[in-house]
């Protein structure tokens, strides 16, 4: 079944959902009906269509040309566990390439269940004025940004002060000071269930929502009403079916939920593949400060306001987020995650927990990628801007971004502006984002996402480390090539899709090696949309996505030679393995081949 067909099959049975352009030029609102081409698609689908069919390639990220779209995906607002993911797409500021980023939090679900296919936010203000968008049942008004909310208050207190206006029932996204400023790490944050903050983190899609002056997005889901399924008996038996296989799971069952994502600490650094000290070492020995194992001793004994466990979603039944408290056991920080403890832990050598809590809620508060940030840290380590392992440097640099010092410009500004700042060789990013917690030359097949992948270095396009480390799914050898080209395209292509469904990435841990799982998740979009679909056509979907962004980010400028790990990577072993990044440019390419 071609793509074309599997979008026509959804079509022909899709609802009368509403497709809103916010004009932010002329401060006027198009609801209309769902653009044919557009009404099969969801999630990253569709942002990732949208943005290749109506933003100028070549366009300056933060000028008008540029076009903001957040969508839900398909399986969003119903009762399926974990889909409640986000997406948001743009051209990125960081690295010029399409991007998609998705998050947790209310929002997808209310967009959902008010028939909202997408919202998308084009133009620039005349005036320099912040604005906020509301969306309610009754429609979309713009209205001026409270003054108290602008200039440097962070998200946190901004959430408090939109709660008080309307009311805390809302959804809500932001964008915080690293936005307003237009900073290239800013992410835009999402208002989970308690209150909380989620973030779509990476490639600076905060930047872009802040060029078009809108400091948030409230949604108002008050009246809606649940989403259509044409067969509810199905899709509640196929929705026991898919639970039963996430909680089955010794990863998506257990593992996430006792220790959350911060458990690779030690499966990580005892396969060699941990980055430390900008990339410098694959092994640390303070892994036991860091790790989930002692994130989840310290919640416990403390208790207070800490949860070992937490979902960032309602119907999230992983859990793999927490509440971390302080040592008088009130709230630090949530959604603590492995990627910000590796980076300030590990490639920066921040030996102290707690630091990197207070780090992380920091990042929350002032709205920056705390992968971006956390990477760029470790570089101006490198570089000589920070003293290595300094926690409260870094945390005054961080606050500081909520109204830039020039340091905290240029950390903000990303991984690769801070290694041409410190005249650096060793940078780790792939077309200008920084490389996340898994070195490549120990976990190989990750390498071949992070060159390949069309949004710059992204663990999540195509989690390798399934395979390589954790073997769920498959199990190759993280240190040999045999096998990696095939695998690595073929994450990408089934992340494409699970993106586009609405679905948390953790369920691939559930279905990887569960037929009957899989299964289910296919039936429960059969059983929304009255369809037949089958898993070649979640692949077919999955593969016109990739080729969709490749296409815009070629007619961008980029070709294969943008598809390549920084060089140091080929020259410089890395212990404990001493292994060096070894593919051929021919071999990296064939990950394209299909």
């Amino acid at each position: 079944m071609s793509f074309i067909r599997l979008s026509f099959k959804l079509k022909e049975v899709f609802f009368v959902n509403k497709f809103i352009r916010v004009n932010m030029e002329t401060l006027e609102v198009t609801v209309g009906t769902v653009p044919e081409k557009y009404a099969g698609l969801g999630g990253r689908a569709l942002t990732s269509n949208f943005v290749n069919d109506e933003v100028k390639p070549t366009c300056h990220p933060l000028g008008k040309n540029n076009k903001v779209i957040i969508a839900p995906g398909l399986l969003s607002g119903t009762t399926a566990p974990n889909s409640g993911r986000l997406s948001v797409g743009a051209k990125s500021p960081l690295t010029g390439t399409i991007k998609e980023s998705n998050t947790g939090g209310s929002s997808s679900q209310m967009l959902a269940k008010m028939g909202i296919k997408a919202l998308v936010i084009e133009g620039m203000p005349k005036e320099d004025k912040f604005y906020i968008i509301k969306v309610t049942m009754d429609g979309v008004t713009i209205e001026e940004a409270p003054s108290q909310i602008l200039g440097g208050c962070g998200n946190y207190e901004a959430i408090k002060v939109l709660n008080e206006k309307y009311g805390n029932h809302v959804g809500m996204a932001l964008t915080g000071p690293a936005g307003e400023y237009r900073l290239p790490s800013a992410n835009i944050s999402f208002k989970d269930p308690d209150g909380n903050i989620r973030s779509a983190g990476r490639g600076g899609l905060g930047a872009v929502l802040g060029s078009k002056k809108v400091k948030g997005i409230v949604i108002d889901s008050t009246g809606a009403s649940s989403v259509p399924i044409a067969d509810p008996e199905k899709f509640k038996a196929a929705s026991k079916v898919f639970a039963k296989a996430l909680l089955d799971h010794p990863v998506a069952g257990q593992g996430l939920a006792a220790y959350g994502t911060d458990v690779l600490v030690n499966i990580l650094n005892e396969a060699g593949g941990l980055p430390a000290n900008n990339f410098t070492a694959g092994r640390i020995d303070h892994n036991d400060n860091i790790s989930g194992e002692t994130m989840n001793a310290t919640i416990t004994e403390r208790g207070g306001e800490g949860k070992v466990s937490h979902g960032c979603h309602k119907g999230c039944i992983i859990r793999c987020s927490q509440w971390y408290p302080d040592k008088q056991g009130k709230y630090i920080t949530s959604g603590f995650e492995y990627e910000t403890i590796w980076g300030l832990g590990a490639d920066g050598g921040i030996k102290d927990l707690d630091i990197i809590a207070y780090i992380d809620r920091a990042m929350d508060d002032v709205g920056v990628d705390s992968i971006e940030t956390a990477v760029a840290v470790a570089t101006a380590m490198d570089g000589g801007l920070i003293p290595w392992g300094d926690g409260e440097a870094v945390l005054k640099i961080v606050q500081e971004m909520a109204k830039p010092t020039p340091l905290a410009r240029i950390i903000a500004s990303g991984t690769s502006v801070v290694g041409k700042v410190c005249g650096l060789f060793r940078v780790p990013v792939v077309k200008d984002q920084g490389i996340p917690a898994y070195d490549p030359r120990s976990v190989k097949g990750i390498g071949l996402t992070y060159a390949t992948t069309t949004m710059g270095a992204d663990h999540t396009a195509g989690y390798c480390i399934s395979g390589n480390i954790l073997k769920v799914g498959a199990d190759i050898d993280p240190l040999k090539k045999e096998g990696q080209v095939e695998y690595a395209r073929a994450m990408q292509i089934g992340t494409a899709a699970i993106d586009s469904s609405g679905m948390c990435l953790f369920v691939y841990f559930g279905i990887a090696d569960n037929p009957g799982g899989y299964q289910a998740l296919i039936d429960m979009i059969n059983a929304q949309y009255g369809l037949e679909l089958t898993a070649d056509d979640l692949d077919t979907l999955g593969k016109a996505v990739l080729k969709v962004e490749k296409d815009f980010n070629t007619r961008a400028g980029f070709t294969n030679h943008h598809d390549r790990l920084p060089e140091f990577m080929e020259y410089e072993p890395l212990p404990p393995h001493n292994e060096v990044w070894n593919f051929t440019p021919e071999e990296i390419d064939e990950v394209w081949n299909f």
